[in-house]
């Protein structure tokens, strides 16, 4: 790292990053698989399907799967095959996967996971983005990739109190300028990743240089103004009615969920796999055209094992506290180069570029033929791809 014109001289934080590895006691693990085998199944309305939430037969068979075929521990030594860190960030113990890329001069690339996700979104993303050679393309396109676990989410502790993604980018922003002394870097996110990459955009142009999404969370304090723009956001609303119970809990009454999720893996399991499922771009009841079993239990097991579902939940809470979606009351946009890469099948329907270019300095707008919500996870070539592209427009 030393070599690289992107780092600073020397390091701010008062502690060294520590190697990390992630292992769950077998104690535990029977423990957590003993709660999934009895779990006391109840009734479904038998025109169920999906409608009502998670399917009750196909919770049933990943249970059985998850019991009886699942291997955790192939999933430990994926995870622990990465170059894991934790260092202490403004009082939060911060994990983050660290991946030098190749060549001589790699740029910094923190890419950042939302909700109901994790760090191990990114499992096929990280290798092609910092050496992209091995994979058919360029080293001139390599990446140093930084990939946190947000304050709260899985490998890293909690803050003290809920944060939302505006004090998230500010931790972030610490462990990258401060923690590994990087003076300048990009930022990439879905989900919660997106909102705190815009609030890096926004707070913290001096060093994060440019951004890039594939979800647009963020609102414009003057409202839609087209007819486009109108239509789009009823449509919005109408799509966000079947959503928002998660949402409004998680934000307002998180504790009170919790005590019901904490002590049920099963309970856990559903509430994400029902999201997987509809927020991804495949056809009802066919979740698995997108998600394997083992990714999904993976990303459940996460959750389980660190103990984080609850406060994983807060940030949720602490966007309320910090006011929503709006960015600026005077409606100040964000000025750093923005790529937006619109996946068609996005939970959080994308707005028309007009709309999006009040809030971005919007310098690249890639419409992707498929993919939904979790693009990371579902189109992961594309996604590497148009980060590349947007990189490259930087260097022009």
């Amino acid at each position: 790292m030393q070599g690289n014109k992107n780092l600073k001289d020397k390091t701010y934080s008062s502690h060294s990053p520590a190697a990390y590895q992630f292992r769950i006691p077998d104690s535990e693990l029977d423990s957590i698989l003993k709660r999934v085998e009895q779990f006391p199944w109840h009734e479904m309305p038998e025109d169920g399907g999906w409608s009502y939430g998670a399917n009750l037969e196909y919770m049933k068979e990943l249970c059985d799967y998850w019991v009886n075929k699942f291997d955790w521990k192939e999933q430990e030594e994926r995870i622990n095959s990465f170059n894991n860190f934790k260092l202490n960030i403004s009082g939060v113990d911060m994990h983050y996967i660290l991946e030098e890329g190749s060549g001589p001069d790699p740029k910094p690339l923190m890419i950042s996971h939302g909700w109901p996700g994790s760090v191990l979104e990114f499992f096929n993303l990280i290798e092609p983005l910092a050496h992209p050679e091995k994979f058919g393309g360029h080293v001139e396109d390599a990446f140093t990739v930084i990939a946190p676990s947000l304050p709260g989410f899985g490998f890293s502790g909690p803050p003290a109190r809920p944060y939302g993604p505006k004090k998230m980018a500010e931790v972030i922003n610490s462990l990258m300028v401060e923690g590994l002394g990087y003076e300048r870097y990009l930022a990439q996110g879905g989900d919660w990743g997106g909102a705190i990459c815009s609030w890096l955009g926004f707070d913290h142009s001096h060093t994060c240089e440019a951004i890039h999404l594939n979800v647009l969370t963020m609102r414009h304090p003057d409202g839609p103004q087209t007819l486009e723009e109108i239509a789009w956001a009823a449509q919005f609303d109408e799509d966000q009615i079947m959503q928002d119970g998660y949402r409004t809990q998680q934000a307002t009454r998180p504790q009170t969920l919790s005590y019901a999720m904490m002590d049920s893996p099963v309970g856990i399991a559903a509430w994400i796999v029902e999201k997987f499922h509809d927020w991804s771009d495949v056809p009802t009841g066919e979740l698995e055209k997108a998600h394997s079993k083992d990714s999904l239990l993976a990303n459940i097991m996460v959750y389980i094992a660190t103990k984080t579902f609850n406060t994983a939940s807060w940030i949720y809470y602490g966007r309320r506290e910090e006011g929503g979606r709006i960015l600026s009351p005077e409606g100040k946009r964000v000025e750093v180069p923005t790529g937006c890469a619109v996946f068609p099948k996005e939970m959080l329907r994308w707005p028309p570029k007009s709309y999006a270019e009040k809030i971005y300095n919007i310098t690249q707008w890639t419409e992707m033929p498929s993919g939904g919500h979790f693009a990371a996870m579902e189109e992961p070539e594309m996604l590497v791809n148009d980060i590349r592209k947007f990189a490259r427009s930087l260097r022009i």
